[in-house]
């Protein structure tokens, strides 16, 4: 009987190389296209970078911090009280808060490529603004008492990230007395004598108040620099007791 001859090394070796290549060439598009893909929704659904470009949250944010804000908040998760929030301009507020370029050093040029890899490299802070929420829709936000303080719906606040005016104990240098309307949101940088919050914006179209609406997320991780890493608490102590509108 003849037999055809074995298949030669090379010959063999030579097919699996040929496949190999093609499987990697499938691979790699497909981790590519997964990469793409989990980038656009993590960006669109979940989270997202921001630079803090001003002043007006010291001392919880130093200028050129990166943070990462949750979007589920406030569509699948309700905003709260003490809530650290990135907004949108409603419109006019961006005069005061006067924005600083983000650095470009190589070591944070190189971890803001990391992080464009899974899409949350910093985003333009040009037409954003971080506060912290004080009032929500229907809230009573009044200062200050003669301690100082400001109450909502009656409940003095004890507020240990507030920056005050040296030599005051007043956490805002003008009083005022509103009630927060339905959709909205009064909002106040910790960094009080330097902070164009809902307090200096009462001439802007949005009267002060912040349309929830234009909420893209709440902050909740300083992110960078590596020394400046924490998580951004809400200070459940300070706004804890504070009752409802109605109550």
């Amino acid at each position: 009987m003849v037999q055809s001859p074995p298949t030669s090394a090379p010959e063999r070796s030579g097919g699996r190389h040929g496949r190999g290549a093609a499987g990697f060439l499938r691979d790699l598009v497909v981790i590519v296209v997964v990469a793409v893909l989990a980038s656009f929704l993590i960006k669109t659904f979940l989270i997202r970078s921001f630079f803090i470009p001003s002043e007006s949250m010291q001392d919880t944010l130093q200028v050129g911090d990166r943070i990462l804000v949750n979007e589920l908040v406030p569509g699948l998760i309700p905003l709260q009280r003490g809530d650290v929030v990135v907004f949108t301009d409603p419109g006019g507020w961006l005069r005061g808060d006067q924005p600083v370029a983000a650095p470009t050093n190589p070591v944070t040029a190189a971890g803001d490529w990391v992080l464009s890899l899974v899409g949350l490299s910093a985003q333009d802070a040009n037409n954003h603004l971080v506060k912290r929420v004080i009032g929500l829709p229907g809230d009573h936000v009044v200062c200050c008492n003669a301690l100082g303080q400001m109450t909502v719906n009656g409940s003095p606040l004890a507020e240990p990230y507030a920056v005050l005016q040296p030599g005051s104990r007043a956490v805002s240098g003008i009083a005022f007395d509103t009630v927060v309307p339905a959709g909205r949101l009064w909002v106040m940088g910790d960094n009080r004598p330097n902070s164009d919050d809902s307090r200096f914006q009462t001439a802007t179209p949005s009267k002060g108040y912040v349309p929830i609406s234009d909420v893209v997320g709440r902050a909740f991780v300083i992110s960078w620099p590596v020394s400046h890493w924490s998580w951004l608490s809400d200070y459940p102590s300070t706004f804890g007791g504070v009752g409802s509108a109605s109550g």
